[in-house]
């Protein structure tokens, strides 16, 4: 069944009211006369494109209320097609207009047939937009580098900046909170290097006693040391050819340091109990929560390391500073372990997004995705919850209509109803005061189950 196309005009002009409303055949058409007309008509019908009068009264004349307007309709409804048309002093309207957030500009006189077209092509570019939307929604997106889901502008250009370092054999150093992809950036710089034949050898020096590190980094010889059995290759030889990952590298011990400093500066090893010096042909990228600039004040880490480390710096930003990806790597993960634990989990309720989008991340993505995991294997219904994300503090933003608020009252009202009930169907409705066919309606279409 085709969607019904709302179609709102808002023209303080009777006779041309009386015109446009019957010259759009196939539409369902609103006609406001003013901005609280508009609004009003707006919250309680929710059409895709409206054709927007810059004249409107108290202001006929000019253009003030039609543009303040213009920014009402946006602000409620950002998707809406906004068609301008004025009389008044047309390109420089039309330019401010298509500034505001317009989506076309019609000057007047009026043409109903070339505006009709205007309209008509309005639908069509709204319906696509929805489709693309909900196809990134199934999707959640793509991966723009090494498998980094992101639209955020703040991490593309981190990711950009590491393509055009990749081919270039240089040290690396990238700094970034726990939890920001420090590793999986990594790999993608490994996969886009001219290393990418090689090993990806990856070692966390902050998990690793230092007493072994140094063992785990240059190796060691048969009888090294009590409990050394046999000849052992370090993570350094591993990595010959290809790409050296070093982890929280500012955990490294001062005594280290100096050894590691010495390897790269003469690409030479030698193992722990060894006298033959080992020729190694590796790439280093290393990466750091901590404040290196203060950690060499402070005398933890050595400069001329850091130097020779961080040919090029990296800074990633906090998942909190990555406009919009909270999101987009919720519906990731929701589809990922949906999927994973065959759960029937398929979406994210009002509560949920807006809970996602409050919250600071303190614990970047890991913290993320660890809430999403839980998430789908506590959820009742369909739809995750903030509940189910142990987020109770999302705010919910102000809503068009009422639909959103009544949506969330009945899912929560619902659901605890049920649990009083202890998910029998008869006494949840008689808690509700509605009648079973009500509650079953209500279930299935908030996709809850008792």
């Amino acid at each position: 069944m085709t969607a019904i196309r709302k179609l709102l005009i808002v023209e303080d002009d009777l006779g041309l009211q009386r015109q446009l409303r019957w010259a759009y055949d196939g539409y369902q058409v609103f006609v406001a006369s003013n901005r609280a007309e508009a609004i009003d008509l707006l919250r309680a019908e929710v059409p895709d494109v409206v054709t927007l009068d810059l004249g409107l009264p108290p202001d006929p004349d000019g253009v003030t209320e039609g543009f303040a307007t213009l920014d009402a309709i946006l602000s409620l409804k950002p998707d809406t097609k906004v068609v301008v048309a004025s009389g008044h002093g047309a390109r420089e309207s039309a330019l401010r207009a298509i500034e505001h957030g317009a989506w076309d500009f019609y000057q007047k006189p009026i043409d109903i047939d070339q505006l009709g077209l205007i309209v008509s092509r309005a639908f069509h570019v709204h319906a696509l937009e929805a489709e693309n939307r909900r196809l990134a929604d199934t999707s959640a997106g793509a991966a723009a580098f090494g498998g980094m889901i992101t639209a955020a502008p703040e991490m593309l250009k981190v990711t950009r900046t590491i393509e055009r370092v990749a081919p270039a054999d240089v040290s690396v150093m990238l700094l970034g909170a726990s939890g920001t992809g420090k590793e999986l950036l990594a790999r993608g710089l490994h996969e886009a290097s001219r290393r990418r034949g090689g090993a990806f050898v990856a070692i966390n020096c902050a998990a690793i006693p230092e007493t072994l590190l140094e063992s785990e980094l240059f190796g060691h010889e048969k009888g090294a040391f009590t409990g050394a059995v046999k000849t052992t290759e370090g993570k350094i030889e591993q990595a010959q050819g290809g790409t050296l990952f070093l982890d929280e590298v500012g955990d490294i011990p001062l005594a280290l340091q100096v050894k590691l400093l010495r390897f790269l500066q003469e690409r030479v090893i030698e193992r722990i109990g060894g006298r033959k010096p080992i020729a190694v042909d590796t790439r280093i990228v290393c990466a750091t929560h901590q404040d290196v600039d203060a950690m060499i004040a402070d005398g933890r880490f050595r400069d001329d390391l850091y130097y020779r480390l961080a040919e090029i710096v990296v800074r990633i930003p906090s998942l909190a500073e990555r406009t919009g990806d909270a999101g987009l790597l919720a519906r990731h993960f929701l589809k990922k372990y949906a999927k994973a634990m065959h759960s029937s989990v398929t979406s994210l309720a009002p509560d949920a997004r807006a809970a996602i989008d409050a919250w600071g991340w303190p614990g970047n993505v890991r913290e993320l995705e660890n809430r999403m995991k839980r998430a789908v294997i506590m959820a009742e219904g369909k739809a995750i919850t903030a509940a189910d994300l142990d987020l109770e503090t999302g705010a919910l933003p102000e809503p068009l209509n009422l639909k959103a608020v009544r949506e969330t009252a009945d899912r929560t009202a619902i659901r605890h109803a049920l649990s009083r009930a202890e998910g029998n169907i008869s006494n949840t409705a008689k808690l509700l005061g509605i009648s079973r066919p009500t509650l079953y309606d209500l279930l299935k279409s908030y996709d809850l189950q008792a």
